[in-house]
């Protein structure tokens, strides 16, 4: 998905695969910061390979996250039935998430709010993002990179399911259904949270869901919250690490780069 973006902005010229694979990589070193913003430390390494603007970049990080949002909404409402408690949060989240595709989409709104800024410096950068912004989220490419989202998101509610298989739980389709609720609106709550990879939140919800649906015990809960947490958060922040020493090695920072 990471890779389409670039692709669609122009902003891929002279990006290989393999670089554009170990910028996305280094990214997830930000994973635990707040709906993982400091993400946009990828426009920054691009930088350093084609000299793209970081404000014609930044809107892929967004485009990113509210395909990942989109995704998790979906998957929460698949297995909304399970857990009705959970519906009215679910639907302020729908609608925040309309109006914000709304109003991005929206020509004549956002060009008459850069109007009110258009004599300050902050104008072109912003400029910039908007126009990205807008290409991005397009329906054509916001359905397409929601598919991707769905899918990679998926594997992961799956990869919850062999956690609680291993843990004694016998694998059904419910057990699935459930799964795939508890992870995406666990994650949720931890994004809307703005607690830095939203920790302490997740890892709430998901144990007291795991305990309330499934049912298993508080102590088989929390290790299969470990678990997934482990190997869906802190693997990747780990991948990250290793990919960002990498990629600094083959494209270091100069000085003026880092003013």
């Amino acid at each position: 998905k990471w890779d389409i973006y670039l692709r669609h902005i122009g902003a891929g010229t002279g990006v290989s695969k393999g670089d554009s694979a170990l910028l996305f990589t280094a990214g997830m070193v930000m994973a635990v910061t707040p709906g993982k913003i400091g993400e946009v430390l990828k426009s920054y390494l691009l930088r350093r390979i084609n000299h793209t603007p970081v404000s014609t970049s930044a809107p892929i990080i967004v485009a990113e996250r509210m395909t990942d949002g989109i995704a998790m909404l979906l998957l929460m409402g698949s297995g909304l039935t399970l857990y009705p408690p959970a519906m009215p949060l679910f639907w302020v989240l729908v609608g925040a998430t309309v109006i914000g595709i709304g109003v991005l989409q929206s020509e004549s709104l956002v060009n008459r709010l850069l109007k009110l800024i258009a004599h300050t410096r902050f104008a072109q950068p912003i400029q910039n993002a908007y126009q990205s912004s807008k290409s991005l989220l397009g329906w054509k490419m916001l359905a397409g990179a929601t598919i991707i989202s769905v899918v990679s998101w998926f594997c992961e509610c799956v990869a919850l399911v062999y956690v609680l298989e291993g843990l004694g739980i016998v694998p059904t389709w419910l057990l699935l259904q459930q799964s795939t609720f508890i992870f995406a609106a666990s994650t949720l709550f931890g994004l809307v949270s703005l607690l830095p990879g939203g920790l302490g939140v997740s890892e709430a919800s998901s144990s007291g869901l795991l305990i309330w649906m499934v049912p298993m015990s508080p102590a088989a809960a929390a290790a299969a919250t470990m678990l997934i947490r482990f190997g869906t958060l802190w693997f990747g922040v780990l991948l990250g690490m290793i990919a960002l020493t990498w990629f600094s090695r083959r494209y270091p920072s100069t000085e003026g780069e880092e003013a």
